[in-house]
């Protein structure tokens, strides 16, 4: 009781911008089962299989086709190095609990200082960098998978190789890097929140905002 007590407004508002986030995602979802290219997302999607579908259509293009995806992967990698380093710097956060846990919550005047509740939100931070970083990585097995895939030289040997195929992987690839783009933005929350439970849902309701506006594909709607 005296935990919960202790630490209920931080739970609290970590309910709240979780709360908000599952409602925005699933306001999306019932949008995209009416209109699939609601967001940039499924514009991409339907992009990368008719890329794919027109590249190995037209062997000519193998060479821009490759390049395409050196660049795709240069990107991967360069997300999953970052999200290591972010990694490595929550590592070295977590273990100044007791010196910095004070001082970061200068601003806190509702909720715990304890450096038990730093340590939950460090945790928070980390495992969202652990995800990014898996996702970038898997994209970049993925698109070099790819590689190799769009330009054989019999499609119709085996159902994985046909341009359909393909271009569901690439699209798993896309999707995994979405998903690391994402936990980059979740973390900008998630580092309000070593500040304070108010600033944590001030940012959660930001971010809402800014991934409305940025998931359409169509902004003037």
């Amino acid at each position: 009781m005296d935990l919960l007590k202790s630490f209920g407004v931080d739970l609290a508002a970590f309910l709240f911008s979780a709360m908000l986030i599952g409602a925005y995602y699933l306001f999306l979802n019932l949008r995209l089962r009416k209109d699939p290219t609601y967001t940039i997302q499924g514009v991409n999607e339907l992009a990368r299989a008719l890329w794919v579908i027109n590249v190995m259509n037209n062997p000519s293009r193998d060479i821009m086709a490759v390049q395409t995806l050196r660049n795709f992967i240069m990107g991967a990698s360069l997300m999953a190095s970052t999200a290591a380093l972010l990694i490595i710097g929550t590592l070295t956060l977590s273990g100044q609990a007791e010196n910095i846990a004070h001082s970061w919550h200068v601003l806190n005047l509702i909720s715990a200082h304890s450096a038990e509740i730093w340590i939950i939100k460090v945790l928070c931070l980390l495992i969202d960098f652990i995800v990014a970083f898996f996702a970038f990585a898997m994209s970049v097995r993925l698109a070099n998978q790819v590689v190799f895939m769009i330009n054989v030289p019999d499609p119709g040997a085996h159902p994985s190789l046909s341009p359909h195929g393909v271009g569901q992987r690439l699209n798993r690839a896309g999707s995994l890097f979405t998903i690391g783009m994402r936990a980059f933005f979740f973390a900008v929350p998630l580092v309000f929140w070593l500040f304070g439970p108010v600033f944590l849902m001030i940012a959660t309701t930001w971010l809402v905002f800014s991934l409305y506006r940025l998931d359409r594909s169509d902004p003037s709607s």
